[in-house]
């Protein structure tokens, strides 16, 4: 009989606070000005040429992500890989993902292309989310929470655009946030499944600071732009800081090389 441990009772909890609050909660509208950013120079024919390219940085940490990925599994085959490795190539392809939707959305920003992007970012928190709890709670926790965040990121956004009430988004990503935050606070499993996957141990406190500080470059958007004497603004920058949470986990994926390199020694 399926009896959930304290920690997935403790995980589904919070979710279903965070739904209910989506839900039951007040209206909140989007600001009166999201789609006017600071920076809306056009260079090479290319409108808001810094917000746009900046979205670069999103694409090569996803190929990167991606690239381990694929290396890992040639190095030491299928039966090495978990839900984790799993859920990371879904956060990395939405990283792909949201360079896309993200750059395309700022190509001509508008309520239908915010959609877009926040599509995009949907799949990536999916990835992401589905880690933390993997890694901190149990497998299938991190599968069940990855599947919640896919199918309810794209309802908030519907939401949003259907009535303008950006609660249910804000509490996906903040409250995901939050909730990366709680489960970084929790120590790593120690059981057979987290021990087959001991190379990938993602320093979540430097997801946290990276997010935060990509957060801040967002909201000081104009802000940078002033300082810098319209060098760059601070959403351009928001974009390259934010793709670096990946960095994290992709550098967790490094290990398995030295893994590979050891075993051919010993077969040598």
């Amino acid at each position: 009989m399926f009896k959930p441990e304290k920690s997935e009772r403790m995980l589904l909890g919070a979710v279903l606070v965070l739904l209910v609050a989506a839900v039951a909660g007040p209206f909140v509208a989007e600001p009166a000005h999201a789609h006017d950013f600071a920076d809306q120079r056009l260079w090479w024919h290319i409108p808001s040429t810094l917000n746009v390219l900046s979205n670069l940085s999103f694409a090569l940490w996803g190929a990167a992500g991606l690239g381990c990925l694929v290396w890992r599994r040639r190095a030491i085959g299928p039966v090495g890989l978990t839900a984790r490795h799993g859920l990371a190539a879904l956060f990395f392809t939405g990283l792909l993902a949201t360079a896309a939707t993200s750059a395309w959305y700022h190509w001509q920003p508008d309520d239908l292309g915010l959609a877009v992007d926040r599509l995009g970012m949907a799949v990536a928190f999916a990835g992401l989310l589905g880690l933390a709890a993997a890694e901190r709670v149990s497998a299938r926790a991190g599968l069940a929470l990855g599947a919640a965040v896919l199918l309810l990121g794209p309802c908030a956004v519907g939401v949003w655009l259907a009535s303008g009430n950006a609660l249910p988004w804000g509490l996906l990503q903040f409250g995901g946030m939050g909730l990366i935050v709680w489960l970084a606070c929790l120590s790593p499993l120690a059981d057979e499944t987290a021990m087959a996957s001991a190379d990938l141990p993602i320093r979540w406190a430097t997801v946290i600071a990276v997010y935060a500080l990509a957060k801040l470059f967002e909201f000081g958007d104009q802000l940078v732009f002033d300082w810098t004497g319209h060098l760059v603004s601070g959403h351009s920058l928001k974009h390259v800081v934010a793709s670096c949470t990946a960095w994290p986990v992709v550098s967790a994926l490094i290990p398995a090389r030295k893994t590979k390199a050891e075993s051919l020694r010993i077969t040598a």
